[in-house]
């Protein structure tokens, strides 16, 4: 199972990728926390999105890419992942289709998580408040100003995707503000209905990939029963108007009455 999670910041998409990670044995790729630990650990790649990060920015598309192939080619990647923060434009989701079509993966389902934009802020400002009263470190975009630059940012660059995967026909929305327990439901719900054959991740190796799921595919269909009884009458007509008509047969001349004799 292949998933992308979508949502403005804060809408929960980390907390639901957790449930689905421990239902389905599948693997959450949150490009954000990939990137985090690059700053983190102080890599050549770290230091190159460190202030991006801060400034709540996006990073390059080419480095987000790579990031995510690297990481599904992991054995862990196998059953599938969960695709949360990315991809954020529709260049991006473009990219990461081409990348998916070369080695032949096709997503299952694209859930957008809908929420109420003040709302969200609110709870996002009570998530910080919490976090400061308990002494936990805020991680650098954890602060109102940030947090309205991302959303920003979301209704500009990423809310187009919902369009552009609604258009490949994968698209799946649920109410982001229920309860924690019924949005879980309504993703399950959509998952079981969502439809076997995915169009994303378009590409020759894609298309036989998804082609493989699909019984009977590469093989020669029978030919309908009925066709051979349609042949066989056919040329059944065929001999009956080429054979030779009849002729009636001729009636023998009337014999003549003899001539009656003058008296």
């Amino acid at each position: 199972m292949r998933l992308i999670l979508l949502g403005p910041p804060g809408a929960g998409k980390g907390t639901q990728a957790q449930h689905l990670v421990a239902k389905y044995g599948i693997v959450q790729l949150s490009t954000g926390d990939m990137l985090r630990a690059a700053v983190k650990a102080g890599t050549a790649l770290g230091r190159e999105v460190e202030d991006i990060m801060a400034r709540g920015a996006l990073c390059p598309d080419d480095t987000v890419i790579t990031i995510v192939e690297e990481r599904i080619a992991q054995p862990d990647a196998s059953k599938g992942f969960i695709l949360d923060g990315f991809p954020r434009t529709v260049a991006q989701a473009e990219a990461l289709d081409r990348m998916l079509a070369k080695h032949g993966i096709a997503l299952d389902a694209v859930i957008e998580l809908r929420v109420d934009e003040a709302a969200l802020v609110k709870r996002i400002e009570n998530r910080i408040a919490e976090m400061q009263g308990r002494g936990e470190a805020l991680r650098p975009d954890d602060n109102p100003d940030v947090l309205h630059r991302r959303l920003v940012a979301y209704r500009e660059q990423t809310a187009p995707l919902i369009a552009y995967y609604r258009r490949h026909g994968i698209l799946r929305s649920v109410d982001g503000m229920a309860p924690i327990g019924d949005v879980a439901a309504s993703i399950e719900g959509v998952l079981i209905a969502a439809p076997a054959e995915p169009k994303v991740a378009r590409g020759s190796t894609a298309k036989r990939a998804v082609q493989a799921r699909k019984p009977g595919i590469g093989k020669k269909s029978k030919a309908p029963a009925t066709a051979p009884r349609r042949k066989r009458g056919a040329a059944a007509r065929k001999r009956t108007a080429n054979k030779p008509k009849s002729r009636a047969k001729a009636r023998p001349p009337a014999k003549a009455r003899p001539a009656k004799r003058r008296r």
